[in-house]
């Protein structure tokens, strides 16, 4: 049966289709309300009361519970943490695939490993659920100024279906083949964006040994063409010394360990990116929680900088 928020053309409406948000860390909260705020119809549902009363400062419906959201959405999308929080939310005790409505679309946004992504589309496509794997390329600025980038698993009439909601808080979206094939492009985009900011991390450090001034050398870094647009807010955190996060450590050295684990299944050798995990799995301890960019602080030879310096809160910074 088609979902009551879908057209003759199975296109979702905006002013119809019911909505349903799991997850509300760094990601998920920005999302949420952003769809709120172009007038999706939208409920959320988080583990953690803390963040429930986050997304509720932004006006958005809360869910009783997850049985609730999930039995009245025609789409539902969760953004979480890892594959632990993922495997809980959708195949525990009560969980999103026992209560989603028959003929409901699922936009798993999670950077999680493309073997759970798969066994989730099978099982999903086993119950009559329509899935997405939907992973994000771009932290939190980009979410809020609605310029991410979507990745896409799955079927193509699904991803169709789905394209007002997309219109709605990225700047493009590729359905990158079969499921799964979205979490293995986000891996492939992750591997170089652990490697880039190891690499500045690793240079910074060499210009401080040699004894290069810490502003000019980030102002000749950040003018010049080596380092990637995507990096120049980065330089600016590490001049600033803020590094309240936009993609916390900790889940750059999670997606480092999963393109470890990737590598290894494909048979394919990646040293770049070991050496990476390496580095960002020595600073998990005592600056996990901070944007991943505090890593250049650790490669400089010094202490890492404190947890306080996490200005939305260590607590904020967590996914669901």
């Amino acid at each position: 049966m088609k979902p009551k928020g879908q057209t003759d053309t199975t296109m979702l409406e905006i002013s119809t289709a019911q909505v349903g948000f799991i997850g509300l860390g760094l990601m998920g909260s920005r999302l949420a309300g952003r769809l709120h705020a172009k007038g999706w119809q939208v409920r959320t549902w988080n583990r953690s009361p803390r963040k429930d009363e986050q997304a509720a400062n932004q006006a958005v419906p809360r869910a009783a519970s997850l049985a609730s959201l999930c039995g009245t959405s025609d789409v539902i999308l969760s953004c979480l943490a890892n594959d632990e929080a993922v495997r809980q939310v959708y195949f525990g005790p009560s969980g999103v695939l026992d209560f989603a409505r028959p003929g409901s679309i699922l936009l798993e946004m999670s950077t999680i490993s493309w073997e759970l992504s798969q066994e989730l589309h099978r099982e999903a496509a086993r119950r009559g659920r329509q899935m997405l794997d939907l992973p994000i390329a771009g932290s939190t600025p980009a979410v809020e100024a609605g310029t991410i980038t979507l990745l896409a698993g799955g079927d193509r009439a699904a991803f169709e279906a789905c394209t007002p909601i997309f219109e709605s808080i990225a700047r493009q979206w590729f359905l990158v083949g079969p499921g799964g094939s979205g979490v293995k492009m986000k891996l492939v985009f992750n591997l170089l964006l652990g490697v880039e900011m190891a690499a500045i991390a690793e240079a910074i450090a060499l210009g401080r040994q040699l004894d290069l001034p810490q502003n000019v050398l980030l102002d000749v870094l950040s003018r010049s063409a080596v380092v990637a647009p995507a990096f120049l807010g980065k330089l600016q955190k590490i001049r600033d010394g803020d590094y309240s996060p936009e993609f916390p450590l900790r889940l750059m050295s999670k997606d480092l360990n999963l393109i470890a684990n990737a590598a290894a299944a494909a048979a394919t050798e990646t040293p770049l990116a070991a050496a990476a995990e390496k580095l960002f799995a020595a600073s998990v301890d005592s600056a996990g929680d901070l944007d991943f960019s505090a890593v250049a602080s650790r490669n400089a030879g010094g202490m890492a900088p404190s947890p306080t310096t996490a200005q939305d809160g260590s607590a904020a910074s967590k996914a669901s």
